[in-house]
């Protein structure tokens, strides 16, 4: 079996499965022109992991890939179930030999030299189990999944109770009966928080105030927050918080939320104790929204009530939804980052620093929507240098 290959696809998620599908629709072989790798067991990328009680509704919702539209999804049925249904059905239909599971740890030249002295070397794409393939070119469509980010807070260490993140969380029921310490700003945050009411009793921790906005989540949005992260991504600065850009909805059972004191934040802490948290001076009274969530006022002030400094509570569990960061830790001996800490793109696609790797669904184009219009863009442009 060769292990040479024009475009080597790193990611099965809704990017890579669009990038392959324009190749395989440009006249491109799969598993002869180009390979897909992918780190998980099956179909279905991120949304296999997910929690039984997500759904595909108004909060989340997934693009149709280029070729075969998804059939109306079951709004009682868990989303891992219908896009691991769906993704696999996709590979199927375009006979994608999609090789799994493979663990990328490293991407680097194969003369070992830096771009600037070898710009036209191979490249060599190594495995956790210790394969290699060789290819002139990468498309990464690695998402954002495998990378949780928790900040470090003082005495995280210490803690005795329970910690666990978004990618760690599988049933409500889990939670019963305990005192739990929601962190994080974004819509997952507080659907748990509507989620676990009633089971737990539950704070939320924020450490700025919930960035609700008054804008309609439409077509207009949508083109908003990606020109918002765009701008960034061009300019070389690392993507901002999801939440900063998007805002929070101000839908009813949200407001309602708010009402009742379950969705208000109380701040941010800044000390780990063994039995809890310590909460800080709240260091902003402005929600800091970005682009089409930005606003000179917050939006629902009742959300915000921080507690004094120095006000400590007693929690059996640290929930964080502090998001992710792009899983990119394969691609650092290609040096693609900038004095930025974010890595400059000429496009939606094309790091400005080396064109033998694409990044498709990094920035603006992490949503499914965006992954999609990248991996068909990443995939005009392999096409064309395949056949150069």
């Amino acid at each position: 079996m060769s292990t040479n290959y024009g475009v080597i696809i790193i990611g099965a998620g809704q990017a890579g499965l669009a990038a392959a599908h324009e190749l395989v629709r440009r006249g491109f072989t799969p598993g002869t022109d180009f390979l897909v790798l992918d780190s998980n067991d099956g179909p279905g990328g991120a949304w296999r992991h997910r929690w039984d009680s997500l759904t595909l509704g108004k909060a989340h919702g997934i693009a149709d890939l280029p070729g075969l539209p998804m059939d109306r999804p079951d709004p009682k049925t868990p989303a891992s179930t219908l896009v691991t249904q769906y993704y696999g059905s996709y590979e199927e239909k375009f006979d994608l030999a999609v090789v799994r599971p493979v663990k990328v740890t490293r991407v680097e030249p194969v003369s070992g030299k830096p771009v600037a002295e070898d710009p036209t070397s191979p490249l060599r794409v190594t495995s956790d189990d210790g394969r290699e393939w060789i290819t002139t070119m990468i498309l990464n469509a690695t998402g954002t999944w495998t990378n949780p980010y928790v900040p470090y807070i003082p005495g995280i260490d210490k803690f005795q109770g329970k910690q666990l993140h978004t990618v760690d969380y599988r049933k409500a029921a889990d939670f019963d009966g305990k005192k739990v310490l929601v962190v994080g700003g974004g819509l997952s945050a507080v659907q748990f928080l509507l989620e676990l009411e009633g089971l737990a009793d539950t704070v939320w921790a924020t450490r700025r105030p919930p960035n609700f906005t008054q804008r309609q989540f439409d077509d207009g949005w949508g083109l908003a927050v990606e020109k918002a992260v765009r701008e960034r991504t061009y300019a070389g600065i690392a993507p901002a918080s999801v939440v900063r850009t998007t805002g929070i909805p101000q839908w009813p059972d949200y407001l309602e939320g708010v009402k009742r004191g379950l969705i208000v934040s109380h701040g941010m802490f800044d000390e780990i104790t063994p039995t809890g948290v310590v909460f800080a001076e709240a260091s902003t009274s402005n929600s800091e929204g970005l682009g089409p969530s930005a606003g000179k006022k917050l939006a629902v002030p009742e959300s915000w009530a921080p507690y004094p400094a120095g006000t400590e509570i007693d929690v059996d569990v640290i929930f964080w939804n502090t998001g992710f960061r792009a899983a990119l830790r394969h691609l650092a001996p290609m040096k693609l980052r900038g004095q930025g800490r974010g890595i400059e793109l000429i496009n939606e696609v094309s790091p400005a620093s080396d064109s033998r790797i694409l990044l498709v669904g990094y920035g603006s184009t992490a949503s499914t929507v965006g992954a999609t219009r990248a991996g068909r863009i990443a995939g005009r442009v392999a096409a064309k240098r395949l056949r150069a």
